[in-house]
């Protein structure tokens, strides 16, 4: 069955502690929305036999299935150039950040988010990426042999019939709040930082959408390397991104200018807030040692 945005916001928060009633109030409070409209929507799910004496039903994990990210696909294949010397031996996901690999961040919450396909498409110094297997033994491996003729959009092609239910990554991210990374979606979206000036990557919102993709800007999103893809739009992308790819100047195209540029028209992607403590992107070498002064000698 479907369900509106509203009962999906109250059903995912019940859906996070199966086991523990919460007030409407307390509803109120997570989910933002007013006492009012909680009363109302708390009604239509008992009705529905979705919730029971403040608990969510069965029926009510049933209805938030179509909802739930099934996969998690990296894009893991570039040479981190900036960040030479230590890239020259590792591939970027791989460096050690106070003793962890920055993509373990990523990985430890996709997996406590109940996401148990996960591919990784590799390229520079591919063979080093078995160690994850020793952790991460359910992670499948997608071998780009492009990464270093063509840009991201390359190790996109490679994974285009996956992103259906779908997160798709940046690898090379260093997570701190786990809990950005959510079991459910309503819809597609891109993990993003309310900014007033920004001269990174970012985007122009208007009522929760993403509108404009560009580099720079004022009273803007600065783009976090996270997305969501919900079985809609993830079938479209497999037909998008090969589009894209096999047209002028494909080769040279980022992944998400297919949905949010050049295919954008077929798209409504809303913009998911995080906050900059939540996820940091280590650049260069110099922000390495920054972070982590075992670096610095």
């Amino acid at each position: 069955m479907s369900i509106t945005r509203k009962q999906f916001d109250i059903l995912t928060i019940m859906a996070e502690d199966k086991t523990k009633a919460k007030t409407q109030r307390e509803l109120e409070s997570i989910s933002g929305h007013s006492l009012g409209t909680v009363n109302k929507v708390v009604n239509e799910l008992n009705e529905a036999g979705l919730i029971k004496d403040g608990l969510i039903t069965e029926k009510g994990i049933d209805a938030l299935e179509p909802y739930r990210a099934k996969r998690a696909v990296f894009i893991a294949a570039g040479f981190g150039s900036r960040m030479v010397p230590i890239t020259l031996n590792t591939p970027k996901p791989l460096v050690r950040v106070h003793g962890k690999r920055i993509i373990d961040t990523l990985l430890d919450a996709v997996i406590a988010a109940g996401i148990e396909e996960i591919y990784i498409a590799r390229g520079y110094l591919a063979e080093q990426f078995d160690q994850l297997l020793y952790k991460y033994p359910n992670i499948k491996f997608l071998e780009n042999p492009m990464y270093n003729e063509a840009n991201n959009i390359s190790s996109a092609l490679l994974a285009s019939h996956m992103l259906s239910n779908a997160y798709v990554f940046e690898a090379d991210l260093l997570l701190s709040n786990p809990n950005i990374i959510k079991k459910y979606h309503y819809t597609s979206d891109f993990l993003a930082i309310k900014k007033d000036r920004t001269d990174d990557w970012c985007f122009i919102v208007k009522d929760g959408v993403i509108k404009e993709e560009k580099v720079g800007g004022e009273d803007c999103w600065q783009m976090v390397g996270i997305s969501y893809w919900n079985e809609e739009d993830g079938k479209k992308l497999a037909t998008d991104i090969a589009e894209v790819y096999e047209g002028p100047g494909g080769k040279e195209r980022y992944w998400e200018q297919v949905p949010l540029v050049y295919k954008k028209e077929n798209y409504a992607v809303e913009v998911a807030e995080c906050k900059e403590d939540d996820i940091v992107e280590i650049d260069t070498f110099r922000e390495l040692k920054q972070i982590d002064k075992s670096y610095d000698v």
